[in-house]
């Protein structure tokens, strides 16, 4: 990341009177009241994870139509370390991306030597079901492009049980078992603090991603693995979802009209899911690293366009506002748009 963006994304979370439009963060009044964990939790666990869990991600998988076993899953820390995993093993060299995609996943290619890129390459990482950062789904020809296509698949899937019409599509791994790196996490639907997320490798692969993985950490947090598999006991695991659905669904409407209201001139797309909007300047020549610094002054933050790009680039000039995690949306915008105008103002705003 870049360190003017982390410096300024640091001072705004750490004061509560700017409204954090970043991050992409869950709702807190979403997540659950733990008790406490049983004894067993506390001590150390195959790098496997356990097997209800492990279960319980084959069996999601199955209903969607993926022939998946319990066996067949890794329960890793967060889908961050699924992705690592899979980077590693499966790509070589360059990783293909989306003209914008997730800057963890992003940052991670690069740190491997495997560079991204919007072109062409033996290996491609997508989010199938909902885009980060757009909300958008990939339609039905892109999907069997890729799928015809016989390069290796990073299939990142965290957001696909958050849709807002409910309609979870196939997974990749259904279609191309042998190519497809299946990434998932409860940190979106549950919450993140547990680390809970799963690979499922290429059958091939697997024995050399679980040992990767037993390299790296031994095992997963035993603790967070065993909440989760208590709360998904008690709890209706589908009743659960449609009711973040209506929440996320409700939360990103209130944004799409304040956006429409306070800043009229910039274009987004209606998301289908998921936590954020993408938003894209009239005024493409602009830093947003300079308009970021000059939101917090107002009271306001935002994810910067270039996190967000293989290039690194700040131009055209774009953003990500997330509706997810806060609820003063409308304010928040309307000190965007005061932003924005203060921005506009300034003798020299066109600073890379």
């Amino acid at each position: 990341m870049d360190a003017r963006v982390d410096r300024l994304q640091r001072i705004s979370s750490s004061d509560p009177g700017v409204i954090a439009l970043g991050g992409g963060l869950p709702a807190a009044e979403t997540f659950p009241a733990f008790g406490e964990p049983d004894a067993a939790s506390l001590q150390y666990d195959w790098p496997e994870g356990r097997e209800k869990l492990r279960a319980f991600v084959a069996a999601r998988l199955r209903a969607r139509g993926a022939a998946i076993g319990a066996d067949d899953v890794l329960i890793t820390a967060g889908a961050q370390q699924a992705i690592a995993i899979a980077a590693e093993l499966a790509a070589q060299e360059r990783v293909g991306v989306d003209e914008e995609s997730y800057p963890a996943a992003l940052d991670r290619f690069r740190s491997l030597g495997r560079p991204p890129t919007a072109g062409p390459a033996p290996v491609r990482y997508v989010m199938p079901a909902l885009s980060n950062p757009h909300g958008r789904a990939l339609d039905e020809r892109a999907r069997a492009m890729l799928l015809a296509s016989g390069i290796g698949l990073i299939e990142d899937d965290a957001y696909a049980e958050l849709r807002f019409d409910g309609r979870v599509p196939a997974p990749l791994v259904a279609g191309a078992r042998d190519r497809v790196w299946h990434v998932g996490t409860l940190s979106k639907t549950l919450c993140p603090g547990l680390r809970v997320g799963w690979l499922v490798p290429p059958a091939a692969m697997r024995p050399r991603a679980l040992e990767l993985k037993r390299d790296l950490d031994l095992m997963s947090n035993g603790v967070g693995q065993a909440l989760a598999e208590r709360f998904l006991d008690e709890h209706d695991w589908d009743a659960r979802l449609a009711g973040l659905r209506r929440f996320y669904a409700a939360r990103a409407e209130r944004m799409m009209r304040a956006l429409r209201r306070f800043l009229p001139a910039w274009r987004f797309e209606e998301p289908a899911g998921g936590f954020s909007i993408w938003l894209e300047a009239p005024e493409p020549d602009a830093s947003d690293v300079a308009l970021l610094a000059c939101a917090v002054e107002h009271g306001v933050s935002f994810d910067p366009g270039r996190l967000f790009r293989p290039s690194e680039a700040s131009q055209p000039l774009a953003l990500r506002v997330c509706f997810s995690g806060e609820d003063r949306l409308e304010e928040g915008i309307r000190r965007l748009a005061a932003a924005w105008d203060a921005f506009r103002a300034r003798p020299a705003t066109l600073a890379t």
